[in-house]
């Protein structure tokens, strides 16, 4: 069973289904004019637009004709007036309840089309044939059944269009040509014929057209439609840059990686389009009551008519206005929509904060996770260490011990290298000459100066190989202490000096950690580091829970262990050597940047390396699952309470004559049933939900300075 994206009522994916292609995804729907509005959503504003343009001058005219009898031939002009509203302005309702009528489901389409046309017909028959039925003309119900469901609809219309205007500023981000640099120069070309190792221009104000690393220039880049953050990216040559965001200052040169449907923004699509169409499982009852909602409706209608006529003896004129009023109050398409309103709304929101769930079942999970289990390197710290301290022997100065080191690891790509790099260029001078330099994996790397042989080895390494580390063992044995690592610089055997590394907590961490201790769930540390090192981090950020030195399998024994305790366990790690872990978990949260992240295991992705996306997701996913309960309980209370009204629940208090305006009044309510739902929905987008608590089952946490 699939869910039409217009209605939300549930549609049989059958052959002759209707149904529509786009960005390899298929839509199915239930009538035609689901499937205009879908494909062409401007175009299916303005023809609504028009039909408004006839309908409410036309039936405003029958209202006034019908109260003013006086006028020569009302009766006539009114019957004209609402042919026209019936004809024109009501034919999608028509083509609609014809399309479910062929596919044998039901649709809001058919009950309009049935109480406006019975209330229509019957008046047409009373204008013809005089003396036949009760002369009682019902042309203003009719016109108005149809004139106020439409107005409804334009107004739900519009309320989507907000919904969606994520998803819409994401589809179009991206430039339609790119400048090209080659052999020849630079040149237009379309788009659609970048490929991964190009490189292009991208000019200052413009958006990069696709995913790639920056090869020449300066400049800050606004990735905010991406990522959520406000401050401009300083990017320059060496740097990754994502299609979508804007280039603010200087020209870049950018080597493409990804292009088109592989890009970063692409990805992001793909993951609101699977979160618009995706049915959380508690929808799943709803969807049911959905399915046979409208033949309940038309048997209800038909006994409550029928009931007042035969057994109460009202005639045959209030019977038939029960019928209008039971078949034009119903609204099943509350119930069709509870669920994708919301998450189309919660989850736009959240992709704006850079935070992506992969469907609504992600989200429903998000919501209950109660305990967190969150891996050190890289996700509490930063992914990038620093150089901590460093000790010279003499007669080599710290300068010089830092030089040397730079001109070992300058051509590596690794984290050690990288800090190594960077403090020697504080010193202001070169990188020191060697000849010879090759990478030793997991050991260090290996060159030649002049006769003598220099390696920058880790410490451990140096250990295990029987180094005289005697001048060091002390300065050594602090550093570790602290949680630090280390490397040493030898020359034909003997320490030069040493260098310690630390990986500082990450921005952001300690306010994440706050943040999800007033949420009330908990948190542990589960790492492959050594002790010293993850209790350091655990102590900066009051967490008492450790896990140190566990392996991959480890973690995921680990993830097993707390679950079989009762708790909803969410696993946040790097999505790639995390990966049997956050699969494991109730919840894999991937913590990264950069196209990748699209691609890896975890069912939330968080754009940044920013851990503050973590209690976003599990707040945010609290409202979203809040306001699809919500949905559904609203839309339950309003069928209970308004269809045995239309059934005639008031008549003992107020009379019959309630009659007169009950069938009007009920195609109001019907038109605003599925707009409140809409406007429930788009609460979210003022909410981001960081602050929601954990459910109410769920295991509370110890107060911050006692950790977990």
């Amino acid at each position: 069973m699939a869910t039409d994206p217009v209605c939300g009522m549930t549609v049989e994916e059958s052959a002759d289904a209707l149904r529509l292609v786009r960005d390899n995804r298929t839509y199915y729907f239930c009538c035609h004019e689901c499937l205009r509005v879908f494909a062409e959503p401007e175009e299916a504003k303005r023809r609504l637009g028009r039909r408004l343009a006839v309908a409410w001058p036309c039936s405003a005219a029958v209202v006034v004709l019908l109260l003013v009898p006086a006028i020569p031939r009302a009766l006539d002009v009114a019957a004209i007036l609402a042919a026209v509203v019936q004809g024109y302005a009501g034919a999608g309702f028509y083509r609609g309840a014809w399309d479910a009528l062929r596919r044998r489901v039901g649709n809001m389409d058919l009950l309009i089309a049935t109480g406006s046309t019975a209330a229509f017909l019957y008046s047409v028959v009373v204008l013809a044939a005089p003396g036949r039925l009760p002369p009682a003309t019902y042309f203003d119900a009719s016109s108005l059944i149809v004139t106020i469901i439409l107005t409804g609809n334009y107004l739900e219309q519009r309320t989507r269009r907000r919904a969606g205007s994520a998803l819409r500023q994401l589809a179009e981000l991206l430039p339609t040509t790119v400048t090209l640099l080659d052999v020849g120069g630079s040149h237009e070309v379309p788009l659609d014929e970048l490929r991964p190792g190009d490189r292009i221009r991208v000019a200052p104000g413009a958006r990069f057209p696709a995913d790639g690393v920056v090869r020449d220039g300066r400049s800050s880049v606004d990735e905010s439609l991406l990522t959520g953050e406000s401050v401009g990216a300083r990017r320059g040559p060496g740097d990754r840059v994502l299609a979508g965001s804007q280039n603010r200052e200087g020209p870049l040169t950018i080597e493409v990686t990804s292009a088109g449907s592989d890009t970063f923004v692409a990805h992001v699509g793909e993951l609101l389009q699977e979160a618009e169409m995706s049915r959380v499982p508690l929808q799943r009852q709803a969807d049911r009551i959905a399915a046979l909602f409208v033949p309940f409706v038309l048997v209800l209608a038909i006994a409550a008519g029928g009931a007042w006529y035969l057994l109460a003896g009202a005639g045959a004129s209030i019977g038939l206005l029960v019928f209008v009023t039971v078949a034009v109050t119903a609204c099943p398409c509350a119930f069709g929509l509870a669920t994708p309103a919301a998450l189309l709304v919660g989850t736009g929101r959240a992709a704006e904060a850079g935070v992506l769930f992969r469907g609504g079942d992600a989200v429903e999970r998000a919501a209950t996770v109660d305990t967190v289990l969150l891996d050190k390197t890289g996700t509490l710290t930063s992914s990038e260490p620093t150089v901590r301290g460093v000790l010279v022997l003499p007669p080599i100065s710290r300068d010089e011990l830092l030089r040397s080191a730079a001109g070992l690891e300058g051509g590596i790509d690794h984290p050690l290298a990288r800090a190594i790099t960077e403090a020697s260029a504080t010193t202001g001078g070169l990188p020191a000459r060697f000849r010879d330099v090759r990478l030793d994996p997991g050991r260090g790397v290996v060159g030649t100066a002049g006769s003598s042989r220099f390696e920058l080895i880790r410490g451990d390494a140096a250990q295990e190989e029987g180094v005289d580390l005697a001048p060091v063992r002390g300065w050594a044995r602090d550093v570790e202490r602290d949680g630090s690592s280390w490397t040493v610089l030898l020359r034909d055997g003997r320490p030069m000096g040493a260098i310690a590394f630390e990986q500082p907590i990450a921005p952001g961490a300690a306010e994440a950690v706050r943040l999800l201790g007033e949420q009330g769930v908990r948190m542990a540390i589960v790492t492959g580091d050594h002790e010293r090192a993850a209790r350091r981090v655990a102590g900066a950020l009051a967490i008492d829970d450790v896990h140190a030195g566990v392996s991959p399998e480890g973690k995921v024994a680990l993830v097993r262990q707390y679950r079989e305790q009762g708790r909803h366990v969410a696993f946040v790690g790097d999505g790639i050597n995390d990966a049997a872990a956050l699969a494991a978990a109730d919840l894999g949260i991937a913590i990264g940047s950069g196209s990748e992240v699209a691609r890896e295991t975890g069912q939330v992705l968080l754009v940044r390396s920013d851990l503050r996306g973590v209690p976003l997701a599990l707040g945010l996913a609290r409202r979203i699952v809040g306001r699809v309960r919500g949905n559904l309980l609203w839309a339950l209370a309003y069928n209970a309470v308004l269809l045995p009204i239309a059934a005639g629940a008031l008549v003992p208090a107020l009379g019959l004559g309630v009659y007169r305006f009950l069938p009007v009044a009920g195609a109001v309510a019907m038109g605003l049933s599925s707009t409140t739902v809409l406007l429930n929905s788009l609460t979210l987008r003022r909410d981001p939900g960081a602050k929601g608590r954990a459910p109410a089952a769920s295991l509370r946490a110890r107060p911050a300075a006692e950790g977990v």
